[in-house]
């Protein structure tokens, strides 16, 4: 089935931005369907909606699917045009924000083998001139390949795996060696090559920048939701997302906004510093102040069984102090968990990783907020919870621990995605509409405009037809003429093939050697007692210079007389001359030249004859 007529593969495709938030319709469909086509023959299936079932009850398909789509696509400048948008308009804006000699940080996410590293090093490096670049500039390169992370740290590739980069920044950034290039020691040293979990290890932080290039599809969207929460917190508040051509981020609208979809370059959205909740925990008293703050504790503690929201508070130690009814029931915990080490249970990484967030609030002694995070519903389905990290503190603020709170907000996700999709719809229909209405205008001005074109155009064709006619008589009378012409042609061409014939007859017939030549002393006539002579065949000698033919006569010593011969008009007797005929024998030979003169009495040429003398 053509790609370009196939709804399934189009549904396929719709599929996998739906559920991955990755889109494929921008990859060349020929490409796309080989592809996919290869995945559907490993796993047994015929049609594109018997493989979207087969994704749909094995989910570690799509890895394999993705892995089979994006083959080779790591290299330098992939995707030319997003790193041109990069380095003209992303780039300059961070600049534009830093101080003079502010450190700039950048982080590149599932590096492989480096060359997207090395790519944002010479984009870096151009922008900043080489002095500020290697002062200012850190990058920061991860991946869990080990083999490829080695790879990276050499700098050194193949010739042809530098064919995307122009070849003034490979004679600036890269070395020769005997096989590869390798990328400049000085410049290699700004990049750090290390292995790093996007979903398990602390993100690097403060940085300006993140590529993370067609990495995201290989997670399911609760562990893309947590790498982009990761990435969220990574960034400054300045900062920029730069990722792959198929990734969309269609699930963090609050998290990151887009800055161009089409290059998939994305801006961090900053959140404002929230309301801290506090709850003092269990003081120490005696008597009736004992007794109060008993009441007042369990007092407390009820309220926070019975509070809305799932609450989990966390002792500076790292263990769970407190867990509220709502947040068992949501997340399957008991109170025996109470006591445990957070990072033991599923909580602290899922659905999403808040060790690290729970380590940065207790330094900065700052709330976070992280909106909509998803993660699979116990009942099946998609929940999104907004997350609030607060620190807990006493009145003379000192940290007694960490509150979780998590409200689910999936009903509000649902409506707001409705509310945007009907938005968009409306704009999209409005737009049609209005559009129609400016077609329709415009086809009735069209077609009035071709009525009258059609009225005028008749009356061309009425006189363009008599024109014809005229011009058909005039062509009757032209073939007449042409014809008497053809005619007359005929009769003279006649005439000239009996003189030629008369003229051949003439030359054959002659007991001597004959050669007629023009004014350039060109050879126009040759016959075969020439041929017989001299050895030497008339389609050897015609068109060649007299002077030049290789024959046993020395022409050269009676060039003058020829040339004399040629302005005027009556015969030359040249005389006898020694000579050397075609079997090597030497004779005498008595030349004659005659002019051969036209009608009106101009010499055009001369008729050399040629006889050997008979020996005495």
């Amino acid at each position: 089935m053509s790609a370009s007529k196939s709804p399934q593969l189009d549904e396929l495709l719709e599929y996998l931005r739906e559920q991955r938030g990755f889109d494929f319709t921008g990859y060349k469909r020929p490409n796309v369907e080989r592809r996919v086509g290869k995945r559907m023959s490993d796993v047994g299936v015929q049609s594109y909606r018997q493989y979207q079932e087969h994704l749909e009850t094995h989910p570690e398909e799509f890895a394999n699917l993705f892995d089979t789509l994006l083959i080779n696509v790591t290299g330098f400048f992939r995707d030319p045009e997003s790193w041109k948008f990069l380095a003209e308009e992303v780039v300059p804006e961070i600049l534009a924000a830093k101080a003079p000699d502010e450190p700039i940080r950048a982080w590149v996410a599932g590096c492989a083998t480096g060359e997207e590293a090395y790519t944002l090093a010479m984009v870096l490096a151009e922008a900043l001139g080489e002095e500020q670049f290697l002062r200012r500039v850190r990058i920061y390169a991860s991946d869990l390949d080990q083999g490829a992370l080695t790879v990276a740290r050499i700098g050194a590739y193949r010739p042809a795996t530098l064919e995307n980069v122009p070849e003034a920044l490979r004679a600036r950034y890269f070395e020769d060696t005997v096989t590869r290039r390798t990328f400049r020691p000085e410049f290699r040293r700004v990049v750090v090559f290390g292995a790093l979990d996007l979903v398990r290890d602390a993100p690097i932080s403060r940085v300006d920048l993140i590529s993370c290039r067609n990495t995201l599809m290989y997670f399911n969207g609760e562990l893309q939701s947590r790498i982009l929460a990761r990435f969220h917190f990574a960034l400054n508040d300045a900062g920029f997302l730069f990722l792959g051509k198929a990734e969309m981020l269609l699930r963090q609208g609050d998290l990151f906004t887009p800055t161009n979809l089409k290059y998939r370059v994305f801006r961090k959205v900053p959140k404002p510093e929230l309301r801290e909740r506090a709850y003092v925990l269990a003081q120490t008293s005696f008597g009736e102040a004992s007794t109060r703050a008993a009441n007042q504790e369990r007092l407390r503690e009820e309220a926070l069984e019975a509070d809305a929201y799932a609450q989990v508070v966390i002792d500076p130690e790292g263990r769970i102090a407190l867990i509220n009814d709502r947040a068992r029931a949501m997340f399957g915990l008991t109170r025996s968990d109470q006591g445990r080490l957070f990072q033991d249970v599923e909580l602290s990484y899922r659905p999403l990783e808040l060790r690290s967030v729970i380590e940065e609030v207790r330094t900065g002694r700052k709330a976070r907020s992280l909106p909509a995070i998803e993660r699979a519903a116990p009942e099946g389905g998609l929940q999104f919870l907004d997350v609030t990290v607060a620190p807990v503190a006493d009145g003379d603020g000192q940290l007694l621990g960490v509150n979780l709170t998590f409200l689910d907000v999936t009903e509000t996700h649902r409506l707001r995605e409705d509310l945007r999709r009907s938005r968009q719809e409306l704009e999209m229909a409005y737009g049609e509409l209005q559009s129609t209405n400016e077609e329709l205008e415009t086809t009735n001005e069209e077609l009035q405009s071709t009525v009258e074109e059609l009225e005028t155009t008749n009356e061309e064709l009425q006189s363009t037809n008599e024109e014809l006619q005229t011009m058909n008589e005039e062509l009757q009378s032209s073939n007449e003429e042409l014809h008497t012409i053809n005619v007359d042609l005929q009769e003279h061409g006649d005439v000239l093939l009996e003189k030629n014939a008369l003229l051949e007859s003439l030359m054959r017939s002659l007991r001597m050697a004959v050669a007629i030549v023009n004014r350039d002393l060109e050879v126009t006539g040759w016959n075969a007692h020439a041929e017989s002579l001299w050895g030497l065949r008339s389609d050897e000698a015609l068109g060649h210079s007299l002077l030049a033919l290789d024959i046993g006569l020395p022409i050269g010593t009676i060039e003058d007389r020829i040339r004399k011969c040629l302005d005027g008009t009556t015969e030359q007797e040249i005389g006898t001359l020694e000579a050397t005929n075609r079997r090597g024998k030497r004779i005498s030979c008595r030349v004659s030249c005659t002019p051969l003169l036209s009608q009106d009495g101009r010499s055009t040429g001369v008729i050399l004859t040629m006889e050997e003398d008979p020996a005495p």
